[in-house]
């Protein structure tokens, strides 16, 4: 049986069947259905990692626990970062 509040019924089967709460599954399938809300497009807010300082990049590293990460150059630091 269909559920009104759900918009792209087909898409909520499928995310409970990946199991998925309920709510969850429902505001994604609502969300595809929703053609100005695109939210495949969503995120991607920060500059690519090229446009990040040295110092910025070796906090980031920091952060997530890169090893070795002093003596990297900015280049090193941006492939340890997207290796992680």
């Amino acid at each position: 049986m269909p559920t009104p509040s759900i918009k792209d019924e087909d898409t909520y089967k499928a995310l409970r069947d990946k199991g998925m709460s309920r709510e969850k599954a429902a505001r994604i399938a609502n969300a595809q259905a929703n053609e100005s809300m695109n939210p495949s497009q969503k995120g991607g807010k920060a500059p690519p990692y090229e446009e990040w300082t040295r110092d910025a990049l070796y906090d980031r590293a920091r952060e997530i626990g890169i090893e070795g990460r002093s003596s990297m150059t900015k280049d090193d630091l941006i492939a340890a970062l997207r290796d992680h």
